[in-house]
């Protein structure tokens, strides 16, 4: 195993290594159904004519499974803040995430009717929602001085992991069956080996003597700016996805790509977007480090994904979608590597870090999960896509207003209480 450095709350090459893979393997089994299996298995046969249906039925499925993992994310957090086993506190609920997200990916894949997809797609949100409970939790328990660029593993992981979960069914002409297989295969070989050699050390702290009160429970909720933080996620994912979930019915009825090069089209949109997120995510992650100071860049990292929405309304083609999608990319890239540490900065207990860092997941899960329900619901009001690119910018912008009554974690870094 790769052990931080207790001193000073630092990490090395190897654990940010093992921690990106890990990421890698979720993100890559969580978004290649979102971005492109499930829309396939639910797209409507009869075309053009009944196409809002398959749209309809993605927003509702994606919608329900968000949910699931939305109440687990928080609860496997809660629950391994308080495991004591000789695996580790973190450990345990990481393999056992990846376990269950294996087994469901398999019945998502042999799933027939949207009934069947949608209840298999349930175990799958929950074990992607346990394992990153779970990992994230590691970034305050071990970093402290990276948190930034700890932070930047998880926003770039998420975006190569589209490539790779995409490009693999693309270029390998997989069937659904089998990508799910191999979806399977990666977070069970993967999720199970990172959990098994990052470290997981005890808690450093000691339980209170007496029971906390409901105040002491709601731990960083009590908190001003952690509110807003969250409140800001919330509003950016959504935007983000209304950009992102349904962007293979954008190229089929939006701007008319031709069916049999949609899949392709999709991949050189989600390789654009993967490029400009890692490269941002890397790069301000980076400067929040070395600067301390991490509100003013998620608020421009917001407004450049606002950005990225005027930019299709304004040219709603495919070299405009091209263009907006290495928009976006540089914005939600930046946005949710800083905003990620921003949150972590405000962590007030450590005992509670699992807990609060669940919730902070909840409000980009959330996001994501109402998204695409509230896009299916604005292309079925208006038959069309504008009004859904409109309402992301928007969002956008609200998140980035949202995150300037951020008032504190914006000093110079001082030692982690759970590192020192």
């Amino acid at each position: 195993m790769i052990a931080p450095s207790v001193r000073t709350g630092r990490v090395g090459a190897g654990w940010l290594t093992l921690f990106a893979l890990a990421w890698l393997a979720i993100w890559t089994v969580q978004l290649t159904p979102v971005q492109l299996l499930l829309p396939l298995q639910l797209d409507t046969p009869g075309g053009v004519s009944d196409w809002i249906e398959g749209v309809i039925w993605s927003g509702l499925i994606l919608s329900i499974g968000g949910v699931a993992g939305v109440i687990a994310g928080p609860l496997a957090g809660l629950l391994s803040d308080g495991t004591s086993s000789r695996w580790g506190r973190r450990r345990p609920w990481a393999i056992g995430g990846a376990l269950l997200a294996a087994a469901s990916l398999l019945l998502t894949g042999s799933a027939v009717d949207p009934l069947a997809v949608g209840s298999a797609w349930v175990g799958v949100s929950v074990g992607v929602a346990v394992i990153s409970a779970a990992l994230t939790a590691m970034i305050a328990d071990q970093v402290f001085a990276q948190r930034g660029a700890a932070s930047a593993v998880v926003s770039s992981a998420q975006a190569v992991g589209i490539v790779v979960g995409v490009g693999a069914v693309v270029l390998l002409g997989l069937g659904i069956g089998a990508s799910y297989t191999v979806l399977a295969g990666f977070i069970l070989i993967v999720g199970v080996g990172t959990a098994v050699l990052l470290p997981d050390p005890p808690a450093t702290w000691a339980r209170p003597p007496v029971k906390p009160t409901w105040r002491e429970r709601l731990g960083a909720l009590q908190d001003h700016s952690f509110r807003w933080v969250l409140l800001s996620r919330l509003s950016v994912n959504i935007g983000n996805a209304l950009g992102t979930a349904l962007l293979l019915f954008f190229l089929l009825y939006g701007i008319g790509s031709p069916a049999e090069s949609a899949e392709d089209d999709l991949l050189v949109l989600i390789v654009i977007y993967t490029i400009f997120v890692v490269a941002a995510s890397l790069i301000a992650g980076a400067m929040s480090d070395r600067s301390g100071r991490r509100t003013p860049i998620v608020v421009i990292a917001a407004l450049i994904q606002a950005a990225s929405a005027v930019i299709i309304l304004v040219s709603p083609t495919f070299i405009g979608t091209a263009i907006a999608a290495g928009v976006m990319g540089v914005g939600y890239g930046a946005y949710m590597a800083v905003s990620l540490a921003l949150a972590t900065d405000l962590l007030p207990r450590p005992e509670h870090h699992a807990r609060d860092l669940g919730i902070v997941n909840v409000s980009a899960n959330l996001g994501q999960l109402l998204g695409p329900l509230i896009g299916a619901g604005l292309v079925a009001l208006v038959g069309a896509f504008w009004l859904l690119f409109l309402v992301a910018g928007i969002l956008s912008v609200i998140g980035a207003v949202m995150t300037l009554a951020v008032r504190r974690a914006e000093a110079s870094p001082q030692p982690d209480r759970a590192a020192r």
